[in-house]
């Protein structure tokens, strides 16, 4: 066999070992599906007959609220790639604290490989939450105008996000000291919508924090999902969308090989 293909075999038994983890432990999948579903019905439910009268220029209410559904659920999208990526920090974090990691540096197999299960197994979980995410917007009034293309696009860019966020993830599950700080330390990336455009439209925000929401990663990226989704124009947000998620995961990338080849102790 050759070196490509010794690599294909051991991330396809490290993809089989992350996989197992999850079905080992169901309670982390339903908590990082269940958090993106709050927050949407949260938003809708309490918030969305005002927000929605404001961006849309409808009354308040129910139609404040359908107005609302389509607006925010990009964002929630968005939530839930961060809150799945944030139980790959958790994954790595315990596979470096409990010393398998210093069993497979002695190992026989691609080194690549060990860090390559847990994003493809990160890719995976992210799709099946945003799935079931997706679902519960649909059920509660989430009606988007796009085709077939539209969504395969958006789908793209979601899982461009999930792939370089859960490359940094990687990296910070294995600066980590313990699983409590690894669960803790990818927490901006749920947070960062919050501080976008995600949940209000960023000209009604004071100028400073406008500043840092027009230029911060997230706000291309949900609006590019959000362009998407409703047929609207994209503009330039796609280009900028896909270039920090490029930056993203290349830097990413890059640090967990540096901590992962880094010598024992």
């Amino acid at each position: 066999m050759s070196t490509p293909s010794y690599a294909l075999r051991d991330s396809a038994t490290m993809l089989r070992r992350n996989l197992r983890r999850m079905l080992r432990y169901p309670s982390m999948t339903l908590m990082l599906v269940g958090m993106p579903i709050v927050f949407l019905l949260l938003f809708v439910y309490v918030f969305g007959g005002a927000l929605g009268a404001g961006i849309g220029g409808v009354g308040g209410g129910a139609s404040g609220r359908a107005q609302y559904v389509n607006y925010v659920t990009p964002a929630i999208l968005l939530m839930t790639v961060s809150a799945a990526v944030q139980g790959t920090a958790v994954s790595v974090a315990m596979d470096m604290t409990e010393g398998i990691i210093a069993r497979f540096r002695t190992m026989a197999i691609a080194r690549v490989s060990v860090l390559t299960g847990h994003v493809i197994g990160t890719l995976i979980q992210t799709v099946f939450s945003l799935v079931v995410v997706t679902g519960v917007a649909l059920l509660i009034g989430f009606r988007p105008s796009a085709g077939p293309a539209g969504w395969l696009a958006a789908l793209g860019v979601l899982a461009a996000l999930t792939f370089a966020l859960t490359w940094l993830c990687v990296a910070l599950g294995q600066t980590s000291k313990s699983v409590e700080t690894a669960s803790n330390a990818p927490m901006p990336l749920v947070l960062l919508p919050f501080l976008g455009s995600g949940f209000v439209p960023t000209d009604s925000m004071p100028t400073g924090l406008r500043w840092f929401a027009e230029y911060q990663p997230f706000t291309p990226i949900i609006e590019s999902v959000r362009a998407l989704l409703s047929g609207a124009p994209l503009g330039n947000n796609l280009a900028l969308a896909l270039g920090w998620c490029a930056v993203i995961a290349l830097g990413g990338y890059l640090w967990s090989k540096k901590l992962f080849n880094r010598e024992s102790a």
